[in-house]
């Protein structure tokens, strides 16, 4: 008996330590579009990440370990997302801070609750992640129907009599957020013009753009992503047409600015309040520009997710999930966000969206 005692303690330590004896890691990942036509997006999380576990394991790690963490490529596609997000769970990963893609995150999601993984998404605004998914579910970014709802007053506010067109790319996120600024269009009495579905990853979007010119479209509300509202946006230039374009937090990347040129100026979109501009996020903010890298969009977003998931474990003494999402819910958290908590659906309690412009290669507040 007191041999199979030894055996199984010999075990334990082995799993915690390593043969080395050397305390293990602990395995953390983001998950994201590394590649493809949203790998900016990828970029941003993956720096974030990096940066964060970088300055953590610089202070001595979580609870005396370091973090080892792992980058995985979802490319924004849910099958893929789910084949990373098994992938993830056989490696022993605790914590994933992802996925970028709504329709990547809530079928991963999924195997994370199967699995008993913590998720903090940076960048996910579906309402159905959180509202659907499981108690290990959080966000540290806003929702489609909070981001639609000061949308649609904007549009309401702003463009009384005008014809206005809500167009979204099918996804998940873009028919979400442009249906949820649809539906608080209407309920201030506004109808509008045009609503059209579009494919997202073509080149020409000249004949759709031609149908709003010939319905005498004033504004158009894109539900997407920046690669297809830039296009949209040029061509309508190239038609001599001067149509305000109106989107969501998708346009955060100057790769915006890279397909429109002069042609984006102007553009509006909602985001939440610019991190970068937090006195709490100006070291992380020098670190990263001293290193020639911009923090912008959904960096700090993925810093901040890691900050307060580390905190969480201290509090919980341990990476534990259903003790770590109980201190996740239990508590409010520093970070280069500021401080946030989480709700009981694990959304982030923090400021809701502004409206931002972009003007001269760069957005900022409206």
């Amino acid at each position: 008996m007191r041999k199979l005692t030894i055996a199984i303690v010999a075990t334990a330590l082995t799993a915690l330590f390593g043969a080395s004896g050397a305390m293990a890691d602990i395995k953390i990942a983001v998950a994201g579009p590394m590649t493809g036509q949203y790998a900016s997006f990828g970029e941003q999380m993956k720096r974030g990440a990096e940066m964060a576990v970088a300055d953590i394991n610089a202070a001595g790690g979580v609870m005396g370990q370091k973090l080892q963490l792992s980058i995985e490529d979802d490319a924004c596609d849910p099958k893929q997302a789910v084949a990373i997000a098994n992938k993830m769970a056989s490696d022993g990963v605790v914590f994933v801070a992802g996925h970028f893609c709504s329709g990547s995150s809530i079928p991963a999601s999924k195997v994370y609750e199967e699995e008993n993984m913590l998720q903090i998404s940076p960048a996910s605004t579906n309402p159905k992640l959180t509202e659907e998914g499981g108690p290990n579910v959080f966000r540290t970014c806003g929702r489609d129907d909070q981001q639609g709802l000061v949308a649609g007053n904007f549009l309401a506010d702003t463009y009384a009599g005008k014809k206005i067109a809500v167009l979204h790319d099918k996804t998940a996120y873009g028919k979400g957020l442009a249906d949820e600024t649809k539906k608080q269009l209407n309920k201030r009495g506004m109808k509008e013009a045009m609503y059209e579905a579009y494919t997202a990853g073509e080149k020409d979007y000249s004949a759709l753009v031609s149908k709003m010119k010939g319905a005498g479209i004033d504004v158009f509300y894109l539900g997407g992503y920046h690669t297809e509202a830039g296009l949209m946006i040029r061509q309508a230039r190239e038609q001599g047409y001067n149509v305000q374009l109106v989107s969501g937090d998708a346009l955060v990347t100057d790769e915006f600015w890279k397909i429109t040129g002069k042609a984006g100026a102007g553009t509006l979109m909602t985001f939440s309040p610019d991190p970068r501009k937090n006195p709490s996020a100006a070291p992380v903010v020098k670190k990263f520009r001293d290193g020639g890298y911009e923090p912008e969009g959904y960096t700090l977003y993925t810093y901040g997710a890691i900050q307060a998931w580390m905190d969480a474990v201290n509090k919980a003494g341990g990476t534990d999930t259903n003790k770590v999402v109980d201190a996740l819910r239990k508590n409010q958290f520093d970070t280069v966000l500021g401080k946030i908590g989480f709700d009981a659906k694990g959304d982030v309690t923090a400021p809701g969206y502004v409206f931002y412009i972009w003007k001269d290669g760069t957005y900022d507040y409206m």
